[in-house]
């Protein structure tokens, strides 16, 4: 049996794009959009995961910083 939830601490990169690494786990993906980060987590979980063994959730914690001039 494997994991019931995998969640993923996504952040923007600094360079360009979207990080995404597994909390607890080995694995890491990016991409530039959200949109294409998405299935390349679904992806990424696949390749590391047997298929009995898979998280049934995968959470993304999406982390934005944002700076505010004062």
């Amino acid at each position: 049996m494997g994991i019931s939830e995998l969640v993923f601490l996504v952040e923007e990169d600094p360079e360009e794009g979207y990080v995404a690494r597994a909390l607890g786990e080995s694995i890491f993906t990016q991409a530039d959009t959200l949109n294409e980060l998405r299935p390349m987590i679904l992806d990424a979980v696949r390749c590391h995961f047997e298929e009995a063994h898979r998280p049934k959730v995968i959470r993304l914690h999406i982390v934005r910083e944002e700076v505010m001039a004062s």
